[in-house]
């Protein structure tokens, strides 16, 4: 029973952090601290009974790697300093946790289907955004239609290098030339290709549209980020009282994707199906 202590505290303080994270945008610092404390004195406590060291120091070693996983994504203002936390908070407490994959470590499974779970969230949370947010929309097909010629041209032009690429590593990989499985593959790889594309111009559209708004500087609190913060950290008191002062009547701010519930959904994810990216391997190879 003892042995669940661990799971159940990172799916209770991921999950926590989830719920303040979407009601706050903010994830306070005591959740994942609170989460790294108990996995410390827990794997202490099974490294004197076991009279091992390993117990603790795979706790320290997952955990601190990523930790720095996540401050690389935070200080190149991908995430918030709170989820780099809460990352390496699940990595203290679920260091060698077994999954359903075999194929690599939990913990390496577990950050994979962050980026993944994370992925399919996000997009899912943009649509919602795009769905309150008409200009959202107006833009984006706004946008479509100023590059539709590019788009086109585009599309033509990966069809056919996808083709050329086909025929190359076919006659340099000595295959049976199959004219309707290299055409298959080239429109297969160009719509992906293009989907991407579509996807990264309505993420784009959301962010400058859906995502950043000017307020009147007395509507500004603490924990806003401000438009030009290099990284997701909200200002202090201390920064808000200099903005006040300031004489500005008007500032931008930006919003972001309230990141957090992808922890929990993920570990549940990872605990139930292992690693995503074996997962999506085996369904199409």
């Amino acid at each position: 029973m003892l042995d669940y202590i661990p799971l159940i505290t990172a799916l209770g303080g991921s999950s926590l952090a989830a719920a303040w994270d979407l009601k706050t945008t903010e994830i306070p610092d005591w959740i994942p601290h609170a989460m790294i404390a108990l996995a410390i004195i827990f794997y202490a406590l099974q490294s004197y009974m076991a009279w091992s060291y390993w117990p603790l120091l795979n706790s320290v070693t997952v955990g601190l790697g990523l930790l720095g996983v996540g401050f690389v994504l935070y200080y190149t203002g991908q995430w918030g300093g709170g989820d780099a936390k809460i990352l390496a908070a699940v990595g203290f407490l679920l260091p060698t946790l077994s999954s359903q994959s075999s194929f690599m470590p939990f913990a390496l499974s577990y950050l994979i289907n962050v980026f993944l779970v994370g992925a399919a969230y996000m997009i899912i949370y943009a649509l919602l955004i795009a769905i309150m947010n008409r200009k959202v929309i107006t833009k984006f097909f706004e946008s479509m239609r100023e590059s539709k010629n590019i788009f086109i041209i585009g599309s033509v032009v990966l069809f056919l290098s996808f083709i050329v690429i086909g025929f190359v590593i076919i006659r340099f990989s000595n295959l049976t030339l199959n004219y309707a499985m290299i055409f298959s593959n080239s429109i297969f790889a160009s719509t992906a290709t293009v989907c991407l594309f579509v996807t990264w111009k309505f993420a784009k559209t959301v962010e400058d549209v859906g995502f950043k708004k000017k307020i009147k500087v007395s509507q500004l609190r603490v924990g806003d980020v401000l438009q030009e913060s290099k990284v997701w950290d909200g200002i202090t008191v201390k920064e808000l009282k200099k903005v006040k002062s300031s004489g500005k009547k008007y500032i931008w701010i930006k919003e972001g994707v309230r990141f957090a519930p992808a922890f929990p959904l993920a570990l549940l994810f990872t605990i139930y199906f292992g690693d995503g990216f074996l997962l999506l391997l085996k369904f199409f190879v």
